[in-house]
């Protein structure tokens, strides 16, 4: 699963990089993505790893969040996600690892109550 996003102004800190924080809401909404498609129905991050900031994101970059699933529980799923940016309008299109994260989401019913992952 994955998403693709541009950088805007808006999404800025005073020095002009984008905000640690929208870039982890990217990677929340890829990873939630791809848990709720592998649940079949609702889920809610219950958890986030560590996560290291290798390269700061800039005005005008593309954010791309790859998500994948690396473990189902009883009611748990475990969602490896890579944000990369590209930086397609200098002279060559250059991706570059942006973070990178395990998510942790749980499935809900209706009433947001844990159920069992569906089969």
């Amino acid at each position: 699963m994955q998403i693709r996003t541009v950088a805007m102004p808006a999404d800025t800190n005073p020095n002009g990089d984008i905000f640690g924080g929208w870039v982890l809401s990217q990677m929340d909404i890829a990873g939630g993505l791809a848990a709720a498609a592998r649940a079949r129905g609702r889920v809610a991050t219950v958890a986030i790893d560590a996560m290291t900031f290798v390269r700061p994101v800039k005005v005008g970059d593309i954010l791309c969040c790859y998500a994948e699933v690396e473990r189902v529980g009883t009611t748990s799923i475990a969602i490896a996600i890579e944000a990369w940016k590209i930086r397609w309008f200098e002279q060559r299109e250059e991706r570059i690892l942006v973070t990178e994260g395990r998510f942790t989401y749980v499935a809900i019913d209706d009433r947001g109550q844990k159920r069992p992952v569906a089969g």
